[in-house]
C-alpha cells in the first residue's frame, strides 16, 4: 500500500477521536499522540452519516442512568465499560488506531477494531456506535468525492471476502455490506433521498438476504430484530454483537432502540 498520509480519509478516520478518550468536542485536542484529530469532514459527510442513526435538533438523553461515553448492548444490555475493564491495551490500541498514516489500512483497522467498539457515537444515544459512525462517514465521504450524491447510493451485500477501500461498512464472517451506488450484480436497495435512520426500511428492501432465515433460527431472530431498527450505527454495531455472541436468542428482542 502507498503512503497516502495526506488523504482526505485520513481526517474521516481521526475526526471523532475526542470520543475514544471520553471528552467532549469542545475539551477535544487538535493533536494525539502527535497526529492531527478531530479536523472537520469535507463535503458533509459527518452530519449526513450522523442523521442515519441520530434525531436531527438538540440531543434529548435517552437513558437517564447512563451517562457515559461507553456503549450499550443491544444483545445483553451491558455497558461496554465493563469490557473496556476486561481488554488490555486499550490506550495502545487507540493509538495505533489514530496513528496509521495508510488511509486503506486505516479502514482494514476500523473494521476489525474491537476498542472503537466500545464507544457510542453520542452520549444521548448509547446504543449507537462511534466505529460504524466512522465508517458510514469514510463510505459517504468517498462516494461524494467521486461525484455520487446521497440519493445515488444504495447499500449493497458483497461477499466476506469482498473488501471495498472505505465503502464497505461491515465486514463479517459470512457477507459484507458496503455503501455504493447500486452494482447490477449484487443484492441492492437505494438509501433514498435524504439521510435518515432508516435502516429497518433499507434492509427489508433488499432483494435477497444474506441470512439464513428458512434454516436458521438464530439467522431469524437476527433479521426479525433488524428489520426494528432504525439507527444505522446501531443495527451495524448490533450485527457484529450478534456474531460474536455465544448464547444467542431463539426469540425476537421485545424493544428494539
Amino acid at each position: 500500500m502507498t503512503d497516502s498520509r495526506n488523504h482526505p480519509h485520513i481526517k474521516c478516520y481521526r475526526h471523532d477521536a475526542h470520543k475514544l478518550n471520553g471528552r467532549s468536542h469542545a475539551d477535544a485536542a487538535d493533536t494525539f499522540a502527535g497526529v492531527r484529530v478531530n479536523q472537520p469532514v469535507p463535503h458533509g459527510a459527518d452530519g449526513d452519516a450522523a442523521a442515519l442513526s441520530r434525531p436531527s435538533g438538540k440531543p434529548t438523553q435517552t437513558m437517564a442512568n447512563h451517562t457515559s461515553p461507553y456503549r450499550l448492548s443491544l444483545v445483553d444490555g451491558e455497558s461496554q465499560f465493563h469490557h473496556q475493564r476486561r481488554q488490555n491495551g486499550v490506550k495502545s490500541a487507540v493509538r495505533e488506531l489514530l496513528g496509521e498514516t495508510d488511509s486503506e489500512a486505516m479502514h482494514q483497522m476500523w473494521l476489525a477494531s474491537d476498542v472503537a467498539a466500545l464507544f457510542n457515537e453520542a452520549v444521548p444515544y448509547p446504543y449507537t456506535s462511534l466505529k460504524y459512525h466512522t465508517l458510514l462517514v469514510a463510505a459517504l465521504l468517498d462516494n461524494y468525492r467521486d461525484g455520487h450524491a446521497f440519493a445515488d447510493l444504495s447499500l449493497v451485500v458483497d461477499d466476506a471476502e469482498t473488501i471495498v477501500p472505505h465503502r464497505t461498512v461491515y465486514a463479517g464472517v459470512e457477507f459484507a455490506l458496503r455503501i455504493d451506488a447500486a452494482v447490477a450484480d449484487r443484492p441492492a436497495a437505494h438509501l433514498g433521498s435524504r439521510p435518515r435512520r432508516s435502516w429497518a426500511s433499507t434492509w427489508s428492501q433488499l432483494p435477497t438476504h444474506p441470512l439464513d432465515t428458512n434454516h436458521s433460527k438464530s439467522d431469524m431472530v437476527l433479521d426479525a430484530n433488524l428489520r426494528r431498527i432504525r439507527a444505522w450505527s446501531t443495527a451495524l454495531q448490533y450485527l457484529e454483537d450478534f456474531a460474536n455472541w455465544d448464547n444467542r436468542p431463539t426469540e425476537p428482542t421485545e424493544e428494539i432502540v
